[in-house]
C-alpha cells in the first residue's frame, strides 16, 4: 500500500521537515506547495495564518512511524497530519518508493 500524506507547517520549518523525512527514509519524497493561508478554529476563536504543505509519499508499513515522527518534530500541539491511500500508480513509481524507503 502506498499513501500521499498531508502535513500544514509553518513556512520556516517546512523544508527542515521535509529533508528529515526523506534522509531518514520515513518517505521518498516531499512536495513543499508553499503560499497556504490557513483559516481554522482554534480554543475556541478563528485564527488564521501562512502555512506550507507538504505532500508526503510512503508506503503503510513506515505510516507509523513517519506519524511519530511527524509529531515528534512538528511546532503545533495538533499537527494536521492526513493520509490518503492510492493503489493506482506507474509500477515504475511504485517500485521506487517502496526502495526508497527501505532500510539497507
Amino acid at each position: 500500500m502506498s499513501l500521499v500524506v498531508m502535513v500544514t507547517v509553518p513556512p520556516e520549518r517546512a523544508h527542515e521537515l521535509a529533508r528529515t523525512l526523506v534522509s531518514e527514509r520515513l518517505a521518498g519524497s516531499v512536495n513543499l506547495l508553499p503560499g497556504l493561508q490557513s483559516v481554522y478554529r482554534w480554543q475556541g476563536e478563528v485564527a488564521e495564518d501562512p502555512e506550507t504543505l507538504l505532500l508526503i509519499k510512503t508506503t503503510g508499513e513506515e505510516y507509523p512511524a513517519l506519524e511519530a515522527r511527524i509529531k515528534a518534530l512538528h511546532p503545533y500541539e495538533v499537527p494536521e497530519i492526513i493520509a490518503m491511500q492510492f493503489d493506482r500508480a506507474s509500477p515504475e513509481f511504485q517500485d521506487w518508493l517502496r526502495d526508497a524507503v527501505q532500510k539497507h
